[in-house]
């Protein structure tokens, strides 16, 4: 024989339930909230793999365009000893190797490596320039460029070779900056008139 039963006997104190309730509530939130950080991290993840895998895309060409710089600076040679007043023949050649260096030129531009070739008395860079001597200036502030003797080149913002440059010497007798790194680095004086280095 099967006992009755009353709705009084599935009844539970009130203050027992509110308290399971409560506890399911916030065992929701915490899992909305574990589902949220697992969705954040997973965008977070491919948002860098994109950027790794685009920038690894871009840069691709790095070492081939390093290996061309050796090729625009001899038409740079090429074309800064070229006679001024050749003629026939020879002023053919002179403009076929001109138009030469400058599609090579477009072709670096055209694909994002852009040529750093700073003007004189443009003030110099240590991230983009390299200074190889200094020199007196008489018409340039000290520490600024004098002279460039090989252009630099950057790729798409990352530099691939500095400028190399003379620098305009520091007037004598002028103080010295107290603390900090040596604005043309590589740990040389540059006061002492030797190259100095200043790549990382």
């Amino acid at each position: 024989m099967s006992e009755d039963h009353t709705p009084a006997d599935f009844e539970t104190d009130g203050d027992e339930g509110n308290a399971n309730i409560d506890a399911l509530l916030a065992e929701i939130q915490g899992l909305k909230e574990q589902v949220l950080r697992y969705a954040a991290d997973a965008e977070n993840t491919k948002r860098r793999a994109e950027r790794e895998m685009n920038d690894a895309r871009a840069y691709a060409i790095t070492k081939f365009a390093r290996d061309l710089l050796g090729a625009a600076d001899i038409f740079d040679r090429a074309m800064a000893a070229a006679p001024t007043d050749a003629e026939g023949p020879m002023k053919n050649f002179i403009v076929g190797v001109e138009m030469t260096a400058k599609e090579l030129q477009g072709a670096f531009d055209r694909n994002g490596l852009k040529r750093i070739e700073p003007a004189k008395g443009e003030k110099f860079d240590p991230h983009k320039h390299q200074a190889m001597m200094e020199q007196p200036g008489e018409d340039v502030p000290p520490g600024s460029v004098i002279q460039v003797m090989q252009p630099g080149y950057e790729l798409l913002g990352r530099l691939v070779r500095p400028a190399m440059v003379v620098v305009a010497a520091k007037a004598a007798g002028a103080p010295k900056p107290e603390g900090g790194p040596n604005p043309y680095g590589a740990g040389e004086d540059p006061d002492s008139g030797g190259s100095v280095d200043t790549r990382a």
